[in-house]
């Protein structure tokens, strides 16, 4: 029988650890994709924590990937209609299984809340096959949708990786225009994609509070005009740096994308009146937060936005800024570092504590 290593978390709170899993038949339609690299996120973090609901234990994480095509059973098309052939260099969207039938689809508009979307790498357990890219081999199953990486180099994709799609959508949500001044809440991999993003999309300043130290030069090598270590400073001096840098008024937009439910209320508080909130950290439950509904939501009469996530749009539109060398390079700052599948572990300790600006899974590497 045909096995591939895969770094397994066994349960909630439990340290990844590497098994041989047994390689399925494909399906007609599916292929085995020989993984480059996969992602190690927050998401991750939270999933080894046991703080995400719903979690089929035990799970091989890894749900955004850089892979070759090993076998293909049957005929895989991108969504332009070219098939797609053995040996290509693809990458796939991890939600699979969005029904394009329900409510939350055809009416909403809204495929992120589908109730039937599954996740590779997180609603996907171990149970399912070889469903995470933290392993050597990934079975992609009939239905995924895959993309191609021509001209794409792994590294490059994997700088922007997952936060790419959902720091895009965090900017579409909160409608930057031409001239805006945005502040960005967060320094890691999403808080520094919404801040190449903000400036792509036409932000004349970009402002970042988040840490820690490494984590604040990055934000500034990748387009942040001024940035503010966090914990060097109470709440009350943040807003005054915000006000300092904004003529008194405060951000036109503010993006959160720190985790911390008490960033929810810094950036209503840090948004000029009549401004745009956009809300992506918060994807898991940290618990309540206070806020006074008038003093900060209704006399601002602020705009604010939830981001749950990211669809194929985000994804498919994430990959064609990397085809484009120029806008490429803008993640180039972004410092990757590599680990092993018996380092899996340790590299979602890193993660963890910040120490790094984004951690990438090499099934090959021992």
């Amino acid at each position: 029988m045909l096995t591939a290593r895969a770094a397994v978390i066994p349960g909630p709170g439990q340290a990844a650890e590497v098994r041989e899993l047994p390689v399925p038949e494909l399906e007609p339609d599916s292929a085995l994709l020989e993984v480059v690299l996969s992602e190690v996120c927050g998401t991750d973090v939270h999933l080894r924590a046991g703080k995400l609901a719903g979690v089929p234990y035990p799970i091989i994480p890894g749900h955004v990937s850089v892979g070759r095509l090993r076998a293909i059973r049957g005929s895989l098309h991108d969504v332009t209609g070219r098939a797609l052939h053995e040996g290509e260099l693809v990458t796939f969207l991890d939600v699979h299984r969005t029904c394009n039938a329900c409510w939350h689809c055809l009416v909403a508009k809204a495929s992120t809340r589908c109730p039937r979307r599954r996740v590779y790498g997180i609603t996907y357990g171990a149970v399912d096959g070889l469903a995470g890219g933290w392993a050597e081999l990934l079975y992609l199953k009939p239905g995924t949708r895959i993309v191609p990486l021509d001209g794409i180099a792994p590294d490059s994709f994997m700088a922007g990786g997952c936060s790419l799609p959902t720091a895009l959508h965090a900017v579409e949500r909160a409608d930057i225009v031409l001239g805006d001044t945005v502040l960005v809440l967060g320094s890691g991999p999403v808080g520094l994609s919404s801040i190449i993003l903000a400036r792509m999309r036409g932000a004349a300043v970009v402002l970042c509070i988040g840490a820690p130290a490494a984590r604040l030069e990055t934000a500034h090598a990748v387009g942040a005009a001024a940035v503010l270590d966090f914990t060097q400073h109470s709440p009350a001096e943040r807003h005054d740096w915000v006000l300092a840098h904004t003529a008194g008024r405060g951000a036109d937009v503010t993006i959160e994308a720190t985790g911390a439910p008490s960033a929810v209320v810094e950036a209503l508080r840090y948004t000029r009146d009549a401004g745009r909130v956009a809300i992506v950290g918060q994807y898991t439950d940290h618990g309540n937060i206070e806020l006074n509904p008038h003093t900060d939501l209704n006399r601002k009469h602020l705009d604010v936005r939830g981001v749950w996530g990211s669809d194929y749009s985000h994804f498919h539109r994430g990959v064609e800024l990397l085809r484009d060398p120029m806008r490429a390079q803008a993640w180039a700052p972004l410092v990757l570092r590599r680990f092993g599948l018996a380092h899996a572990d340790h590299a979602v300790d890193l993660v963890a504590a910040g120490a790094v600006v984004k951690a990438l899974i090499e099934p090959a590497l021992f």
